[in-house]
């Protein structure tokens, strides 16, 4: 799957080019800057770490397949364009600048989704067998580790006034990363858990980085305090919209279009939000799928189903896609105090507002 094949990459909202065709264009701008780096890690790394990026399979020979979305490094890269007005006269503003960025924001993220897949003992990913089931537990571990490392690297290393700042701002995200996936896996073991502090677990796993890629890439890009935070800000909050919908998909997603088994959430009993907006609903559906998923014994593939339908039944499906929207309508309002809207950042911001609505939509 190449990111031009995403169905809502028709989606324009005033840009000229489509969802699937920025991501693309992020990728192809990233991806060598981002090889370049990897392959400067220890020659151990490169089997793993070459399978994970989808540049190596399994027996370590070149292929093509694999490859992320390359959503975090185009946000960075957009939102330096989106504050160039004022920089484009030096040059602090263009695009390129924002490239070690780029990569460093891309580096954690795949640090996270090493460690991820360890903890929730995932068997796939990317339509792929996920990188620990095929090299060991401790080699993508300490593939991850290499990956956060070296994003650290690539900023100290960037030929930038800003990139001590930038380094910060990427420490500070990872740790609240952190914090939230050692939530995530503390809700693993509670019968309580509710709404709003999974919300909270959500944005930080998982908002804290795409807000700070937005940042980052502002920051690379010239921009003023303001339009930093406004950015900062937007992502956080595309980022739990993101997760929203993520989590609808780990229940109802196609397997062919997901990479992962379907009903995959709800087979590990995970606390999902669709899955802790239905269990504190108070509803019947909602006891009824309180007493499927504070069993012992593993859930059929009928009563998989079955859960799916409880979490639908008691009102967890349409609290996430609600609060999706909800979100995305805050952090859509945030970009119209980025820049005006018109003039060379115009553009950024109505592709900046493109993905927005992707991810929001989006069905895999």
């Amino acid at each position: 799957m190449t990111t031009s094949d995403l169905t809502t990459s028709d989606v324009r909202l005033g840009s000229r080019r489509s969802a699937g065709d920025i991501l693309e264009s992020g990728r192809t701008t990233v991806e060598p800057a981002l090889r370049a780096a990897v392959e400067r890690l220890p020659a151990a790394m490169w089997p793993i770490l070459g399978y994970h990026y989808g540049w190596l399979d399994e027996a370590g020979q070149p292929t093509d397949g694999g490859a992320g979305k390359a959503l975090r490094p185009t946000l960075a890269l957009l939102a330096a364009r989106a504050v160039a007005t004022e920089g484009l006269a030096t040059g602090a503003g263009e695009e390129g600048a924002a490239v070690p960025a780029a990569v460093a924001v891309e580096l954690v993220h795949d640090f996270s989704l090493l460690h991820d897949d360890v903890m929730d003992r995932d068997l796939t990913r990317r339509h792929r067998p996920t990188t620990w089931s095929v090299f060991g537990v401790g080699p993508a571990i300490l593939a991850g580790d290499a990956l956060l490392v070296l994003a650290m690297e690539v900023l100290v290393e960037a030929d930038h006034p800003q990139a001590e700042r930038a380094v910060r701002m990427l420490s500070q995200a990872v740790q609240e990363l952190v914090k939230g996936q050692v939530a995530d896996l503390a809700f693993e073991r509670r019968p309580d858990v509710g709404p709003a502090e999974c919300l909270a677990m959500a944005e930080a796993k998982t908002g804290s980085l795409i807000g700070a890629a937005a940042a980052i890439g502002a920051v690379f890009g010239g921009g003023r305090p303001e339009q930093v935070d406004q950015l900062e800000r937007f992502g956080r909050e595309l980022g739990l919209a993101y997760q929203l919908v993520d989590d609808l998909l780990g229940i109802w997603g196609d397997p062919d279009a997901t990479g992962k088994p379907g009903n995959n959430d709800l087979r590990n009993r995970k606390k999902s939000l669709p899955v802790v907006a239905a269990l504190g609903s108070g509803t019947e559906a909602g006891q009824e799928l309180a007493r499927l998923y504070h069993r012992e014994a593993a859930l059929t593939e009928g009563e998989l189903g079955r859960a799916a339908e409880l979490v639908e039944l008691a009102g967890g499906r349409i609290w996430c896609q609600d609060r999706a929207e909800q979100l995305l309508t805050r952090a859509e309002s945030r970009l119209s105090t980025v820049a005006p809207e018109s003039g060379p950042a115009a553009d950024a911001v109505a592709e900046l507002r493109t993905l927005a609505r992707l991810l929001a939509h989006r069905d895999h």
